[in-house]
């Protein structure tokens, strides 16, 4: 089963060290995801639809919203030790404005990278840590997540060019109906939601609907909702001390065994095993990093 090393939760979002030897459905997140091999096998993402090799010399870029699922591809018993990022774009914002664009889809124009040495490096430095540390200081936490962060991303993103990026795809107002569903999903997030009735809800055909809302989300309602319940899930599980049958039981599951393989299938490992790797990092609002990272 795959198992959790490390897992750091903060302001900046979710790192996590993961041993991984199992595969995860389509799912998406809101967050500015890479994916960086730290050891064992080589593997691979689906993303675009199209199968993108995670190695020691590549990276998998995924935009935020983006579907994408991870396929075990190593050998039988082997495992793959990831290094998954999922970055806040509010944090990247706080400390640089051209970075207040990291939720745009198409932030990443390749869903797939090679890794420079100098990146390799850091990769190095910031897994050590992660590892072997027993405590890190937020700011130490933070300088290395964003240094790591931007030498990934320097020569792919174009995250210096807002108006390039803006022309690729300039934003567009989400539609009030869409934005109905969304508030509807965030408010019954016990629910197991019909395609009918959220067009119904909506006031839309069921094809109409659909058509709507992936065109204002990228995703599928199905999609969306899974991940609406699955941060619920990740918040409640590191902020909490219930235990986590209830936790799962919130969230509409009727049984822990059904919300343990949620979880599963979303990021690879139990509920327990999350709440058992997960350290926060909630330094004072207003704080941002050292200005020396830039």
């Amino acid at each position: 089963m795959s198992t959790a090393i490390k897992i750091f939760q903060g302001r900046f979002g979710r790192v996590a060290l993961l041993d991984m030897n199992a595969s995860l459905v389509a799912h998406a997140h809101h967050h500015c995801h890479i994916l960086i091999k730290a050891g064992g096998a080589d593997s691979a993402f689906l993303v675009r639809g199209e199968r993108q090799p995670l190695t020691g010399e590549t990276a998998v870029l995924v935009n935020a919203w983006e579907p994408h699922a991870y396929t075990h591809a190593a050998p039988p018993g082997e495992q793959t030790l990831i290094l998954a990022l999922y970055i806040e774009p509010s944090w990247l914002s706080e400390i640089q404005r051209s970075l207040t664009l990291s939720s745009h889809p198409r932030f990443f124009p390749q869903s797939c990278v090679q890794i420079r040495p100098e990146t390799r490096k850091f990769v190095e430095e910031f897994v050590m840590e992660l590892w072997w540390a027993d405590e890190v200081a937020a700011t130490r936490l933070e300088n290395l997540l964003f240094n790591l962060v931007i030498s990934v991303i320097d020569s792919y993103s174009g995250w210096r060019d807002m108006a390039g990026l803006l022309r690729t795809r300039p934003p567009s107002a989400i539609d009030p109906r869409t934005r109905k569903v969304i508030v509807h999903m965030r408010e019954n997030l016990t629910r197991d939601f019909d395609m009918d009735d959220l067009a119904s809800f909506a006031g839309l055909s069921r094809a109409h609907f659909f058509s709507l809302f992936h065109r204002d989300t990228h995703v599928t309602p199905l999609v969306y909702a899974n991940v609406l319940r699955f941060e619920a899930a990740v918040d409640r599980l590191a902020h909490s001390s219930e235990p986590v049958g209830d936790v799962g039981h919130s969230l509409g599951f009727t049984a822990s065994s059904h919300f343990a393989r949620f979880f599963r299938q979303h990021l690879g490992i139990t509920p327990t095993d999350y709440r058992r790797a997960v350290n926060l990092y909630e330094p004072p609002a207003g704080s941002p990093p050292d200005s020396d990272l830039l």
